[in-house]
């Protein structure tokens, strides 16, 4: 992907911005917390934040949190629906925290969309020496049968780069971070799941960043594809299921005495 179909995709989010809040799903708490274990504080940045799924995480496990979003229809769904959080516009280029305010830095889903040639000294400016910064993202299990075919019959806009786990460790090796700030990066994956019915599946794919930049022929067609895939499952067919999923993490620690 050149860097004009990053910003595009990257860009796409906000038309959906209600829908991804309905659909998308959170994150693995153990995820989280393997995270959080080697912070040298609670003061938490979610970076690329979207509607909160990552924050409603972070929430429930006590932590101090504050999400920075660039878009506005997203930034609107995470302070609807996390009314209690301090909730700022700003971008992984241009945090608007001072130096060293956080402890740890997270992004869902996110870190992918961010140039880390301006993010990443961004990002080690507002963290903390010893702080932690990490890349979350959730993934669909295709070493189960049917999500295999799932992701066979699906297409890369649905279910595409970094969204298994062989295709995540592949990508996340090419996000390179500046040497200068940070160590070396660390990999782990965890059980996750979502509760969904063909229904509810189906409209979580559409917000996937290939679907939305579809022609809207070209999508209803797409979905029409996955949905009949799912009718010839029995897994799938009738009733909720779960969608077998991990969550992928990317770990990294800012290094002491560089940069203050």
């Amino acid at each position: 992907m050149d860097e004009g179909e990053r910003l595009v995709h990257a860009s796409s989010f906000g038309v959906a911005a209600g829908a991804y809040a309905a659909h998308r799903p959170d994150y693995a708490r153990a995820a989280v917390g393997w995270v959080l274990e080697g912070a040298p504080g609670g003061r938490v940045l979610d970076l690329g934040a979207g509607t909160g799924k990552l924050t409603a995480t972070l929430v429930e496990l006590g932590v101090d949190v504050v999400a920075v979003e660039p878009d506005a229809g997203m930034l609107g769904e995470l302070r609807r629906g996390l009314p209690g959080v301090r909730a700022l516009a700003g971008s992984a280029e241009g945090i608007p925290l001072p130096d060293g305010s956080v402890d740890v830095v997270v992004a869902g889903n996110a870190m992918h969309w961010f140039d880390m040639a301006v993010a990443g000294p961004e990002i080690a400016r507002v963290l903390a020496p010893g702080g932690v910064l990490a890349g979350l993202w959730n993934v669909v299990d295709d070493r189960v049968d049917w999500v295999d075919g799932l992701a066979q019959v699906s297409g890369s806009a649905a279910i595409g780069p970094r969204d298994t786990p062989a295709s995540w460790r592949m990508q996340a090796a090419g996000i390179h971070l500046p040497e200068a700030w940070f160590g070396e990066p660390e990999q782990a994956e965890f059980p996750h799941g979502q509760r969904r019915t063909a229904d509810s599946l189906v409209a979580t794919l559409a917000t996937r960043a290939g679907m939305l930049v579809m022609s809207a022929q070209e999508r209803n067609a797409t979905l029409a594809h996955i949905r009949a895939y799912l009718a010839t499952r029995p897994e799938t067919a009738d009733g909720e299921f779960t969608l077998p999923m991990l969550t992928a993490v990317l770990r990294v620690t800012r290094l002491r005495g560089v940069g203050g």
